[in-house]
């Protein structure tokens, strides 16, 4: 059976915590900047609640832990280096979308300060799989170009895995409205092929970070 978890808002439409995930989602889509983590039971979700989001955003997994004196009484482990926790050190890729198919937009920020380090757009006619997956690549070419190895963050599976495959598996039609779309992504699958790079490129863990740090806040 799976594990029940709870859902702490503390920036959205409605702070407080929420028992089912959908309910956290009503309070913080479209939310620019909105604050929530997930958390294994009841107990921790209110702690961390009254902690406020300074002592839990992103750090990854929860650091409460009960203590041997009873129910309601916390302590903090020391933070540790861990998968879970967001690498500052890095650059944020997004799309935006109107429609999907439709035109696209993307841009590129620093995790860490949210300066924009690359816009492009709006492209006429695509669609968002193909927009991050551009995106993501036009990252690792920015960073190669300045000779940097920082992390890559993409909240898209999709182009995550189209990275990886060094190819799309997208059903756009090619055609004139979407001819600017699909040369970038040929001139995207070009450059895999043909570079290399010492980049770490992740999935950004929305759920337990809140939204990916270039959201176009159009949810």
């Amino acid at each position: 059976m799976a594990k029940s978890k709870y859902y702490v808002v503390w920036v959205g439409k409605q702070a407080g915590v929420f028992a089912t995930w959908k309910e956290c989602q009503e309070q913080v889509n479209g939310v620019q900047d909105a604050k929530y983590k997930s958390f294994e039971s009841k107990a921790l979700a209110d702690a961390a609640f009254k902690e406020g989001w300074r002592s839990h955003w992103g750090r990854g997994k929860s650091t409460a832990t009960s203590t041997s004196s009873g129910a309601g009484s916390f302590k903090k482990t020391a933070p540790k280096q861990e998968a879970g926790e967001i690498d500052y050190d890095s650059i944020s890729v997004d799309v935006g979308t109107r429609g999907n198919p439709g035109p696209v937009e993307y841009k590129g920020v620093d995790t860490q300060t949210g300066e924009i380090l690359f816009y492009v757009g709006p492209i006429p006619n695509g669609t968002n799989n193909l927009g991050e997956f551009i995106a993501v690549v036009h990252a690792l070419a920015y960073l190669k170009q300045k000779g940097s190895a920082r992390t890559v963050y993409s909240d898209s599976r999709t182009a995550l895995s189209w990275l990886r495959n060094k190819k799309v598996a997208s059903t756009l039609v090619r055609d004139a409205s979407t001819a600017k779309i699909w040369a970038l992504t040929d001139e995207a699958e070009k450059w895999l092929k043909t570079n290399t790079y010492p980049n770490k490129v992740l999935k950004w863990n929305t759920e337990e970070w809140g939204e990916i740090k270039a959201d176009f806040g159009r949810k």
